[in-house]
């Protein structure tokens, strides 16, 4: 890459989590950026916008593999210095995660604890999970004093607010002088990239947006409510052992939680079903007896893009034009590995990052 008094303009595709997070990394190394997007700024098209973006790779990995666990293990380290350098403040938590069970769900939490013990002893970086009797989770987390006889923490895992960050990172963009261009979608062949009067660079992070372009991506439906319960005091985010889907509620700033997460093979977009509302409230009820008196801030739904094996991958279209996507439930987890192995591939052709996780790239 040029060095920053010699100055290359990139394409964005795409102003997400992802997007974002590379236009403003390339504009802080002294270059130029035009940003795509098909929505506007506030990123109501970005699957980013419905997250708990809850930074926990030894939890996930029950339901993800390794390579995975390892970018969000080497991601944890990542997100504290790319929050410094934002000029406007976001908020981040790294208190661990709480896992609980009901009575009746023991041998699903039996399974989990053994697949999260699996996880640690193939990756000794990792914290292992820490064993609670009631006494200890009602010292870790008085808010569920009395609620559970068991439970287990993940010492080390966090969480930021999402839509803080969306918004933290769109005013760097703006400081920066990014040339944003909101509600013009863009595909890769509209730029001759490399050539005379094109851009040097592209990156496309459209996420189901580059469908055009990666024939096999899919949506997976995900639903998540938004509540405001000043009556629950939750000091870490909270996963329920749940026998269809890994639940958790994630306290944000202001008393708000985010409660979700369904999980459907769909890319249907229409509103939170019925089914859905009452099964994600009915087992934070279960969990907090003070979400009865909550208020519902937001049920949203989005769909997530998914790559046929569910894991992540960087592709290369051009000598200059790289595709990032797949990122699936575990975009904020993994992100800024996913940004530094997509930096290296931009300044030198390879990303020897990407093959110590190891993340699938087709280059």
């Amino acid at each position: 890459m040029a060095k920053p008094d010699q100055p290359l303009h990139a394409i964005v595709l795409g102003a997400g989590l992802m997007g974002r997070l590379l236009a403003c990394e390339w504009l802080q190394r002294g270059h130029r950026v035009s940003l795509y997007d098909a929505a506007g700024p506030d990123a109501q098209g970005s699957a980013a916008r419905v997250a708990a973006a809850m930074l926990a790779p030894l939890a996930e990995s029950a339901v993800t593999e390794p390579s995975v666990v390892a970018m969000g293990h080497y991601s944890l380290a990542r997100w504290p210095q790319l929050l410094a350098a934002l000029a406007e403040p976001v908020f981040f938590q790294q208190a661990g995660t709480l896992i609980v069970w009901h009575r009746q769900d023991a041998p699903e939490a039996t399974r989990f604890a053994r697949q999260l013990d699996a996880t640690c002893q193939g990756n000794s970086s990792l914290a292992k999970p820490q064993p609670l009797d009631a006494p200890a989770l009602a010292e870790l987390e008085p808010g569920l004093s009395n609620r559970f006889l068991h439970g287990s923490y993940l010492p080390g895992e966090g969480q930021l607010d999402n839509r803080q960050l969306l918004a933290s990172l769109l005013h760097q963009l703006e400081l920066g002088g990014a040339a944003l261009n909101w509600h013009q979608p863009r595909q890769v062949a509209d730029f001759a990239v490399g050539q005379p009067g094109g851009p040097d660079y592209l990156f496309d992070c459209r996420g189901l947006g580059a469908k055009p372009d990666w024939q096999n991506l899919r949506g997976v439906r995900g639903e998540v409510i938004r509540v405001h319960a000043p009556e629950v005091t939750l000091q870490r985010p909270v996963r329920l052992i749940h026998p269809r889907y890994p639940l958790y509620i994630a306290p944000k700033p202001g008393g708000v939680f985010v409660i979700g997460a369904t999980e459907i093979e769909s890319e249907d977009m229409s509103p939170m079903t019925v089914r859905s509302a009452l099964e994600l409230l009915s087992a934070a009820y279960t969990v907090h007896s003070g979400f009865a008196e909550a208020r519902v801030l937001e049920m949203s739904t989005q769909c997530r893009p998914t790559l046929p094996d569910n894991l992540p991958a960087l592709r290369r279209l051009g000598p200059r034009t790289l595709q990032i996507n797949g990122l699936y439930r575990h975009g904020f987890m993994i992100a800024p590995a996913l940004l530094d192995a997509a930096m290296q591939w931009a300044d030198s052709g390879q990303s020897p990052l990407a093959g110590q996780f190891p993340l699938r790239t087709i280059l």
